[in-house]
């Protein structure tokens, strides 16, 4: 199991961009594909963005292509996901996301294949 822990939401201006990072504790982080989930209120939680073990990969969901880059640093045990010309659409509590697998260029994205969650971080877009 690998320990998951979000941080760099808050509440910032439609049209600003932020950076939320996730440091994994535990297994090391390579041995992980990654994932950020994000889920508004009243919503279900909805994928964002994948990264392979490597970093090699990348993938987005439609909504945010364009918008957010997800990177890692094995390293330094952690996955960022940077957010620019953010609009209040954006407005969700971000999840930090880990997968146990021997690939290290598969990128997953489906929610039921994540096994290890942070706690979340909250990222308020005012308008």
């Amino acid at each position: 199991q690998v320990q998951l822990t979000e941080s760099g939401g808050g509440l910032v201006q439609a049209g600003d961009s932020l950076t939320l990072s996730c440091v994994a504790s535990g297994r090391t982080n390579s041995q992980y594909a990654m994932g950020w989930f994000r889920q508004a209120p009243g919503k279900e939680r909805e994928y964002v963005a994948a990264i392979s073990r490597s970093g090699g990969r990348t993938d987005y969901a439609e909504s945010v292509k364009g918008r957010f880059t997800i990177s890692r640093d094995n390293a330094a045990n952690s996955v960022h996901l940077q957010i620019n010309s953010l609009i209040p659409e954006d407005t969700a509590v971000y999840y930090c996301a880990a997968v146990y697998t021997y690939s290290s260029i598969s990128v997953f994205t489906r929610r039921r294949l994540y096994d290890n969650w942070g706690q979340g971080t909250q990222v308020t877009v005012s308008s």
